[in-house]
């Protein structure tokens, strides 16, 4: 696939391939079902004509004026888009986890920033107004470990830290040392 990261049009040759019609077809074919959800699109070209959720949503979104999926180029830009005190929780929760797994790649997908090992990802961060929200890639490892995150607020599959929150990085290490087992 060619194409900058975030660009969708890296899928087109694959499409065409894989479907036996250029893309413009399958642009034409969405113009033709007139206006309709992103997920009656999507549908339309899944169930419809089986794409596979990745180059369905490239066709999509191409065909809905999105040309990239991409808004952030890099976690520093992340960083630097957030408020000062947001940033600083956010650095202080990769701080703490990168000083005991340096061999951590931080990446970004889903346009926030994500610590990835050469298995999948170990542990993302992102931003709302008041909280952070991290993700520990495990709904095992999250709650196994709940009961020790004092202030904070767990959902099913993430928890939230309010901003300023005081780095607990002996939690935060066991997080992503249980999460790297299940990896393994």
């Amino acid at each position: 696939m060619s194409g900058e990261p975030g660009d969708r049009a890296r899928y087109f040759s694959a499409i065409e391939r894989a479907h036996g019609q250029p893309v413009q077809h399958w642009f034409d074919l969405l113009a033709a079902a007139g206006p309709a959800s992103y997920d009656a699109q999507m549908a339309l070209l899944r169930d419809g004509h089986g794409f596979s959720r990745t180059h369905a949503n490239a066709v999509v979104m191409t065909h809905r004026g999105s040309p990239s999926a991409r808004r952030v180029a890099s976690p520093d830009a992340w960083f630097d888009a957030l408020p000062p005190d947001q940033a600083g929780t956010a650095r202080a929760i990769f701080a703490a986890i990168t000083d005991r797994h340096p061999d951590l790649d931080l990446v970004i997908a889903w346009n926030q920033p994500i610590l990835r090992a050469t298995g999948g990802y170990v542990f993302g961060v992102s931003a709302a107004t008041r909280h952070l929200t991290c993700n520990p890639f495990s709904t095992e490892v999250l709650q196994a470990h709940a009961p020790l995150l004092n202030g904070c607020t767990v959902q099913a599959h993430t928890f939230s830290v309010p901003i300023g929150w005081p780095v607990d990085a002996a939690l935060l290490d066991r997080m992503v040392v249980a999460r790297r087992a299940e990896m393994a």
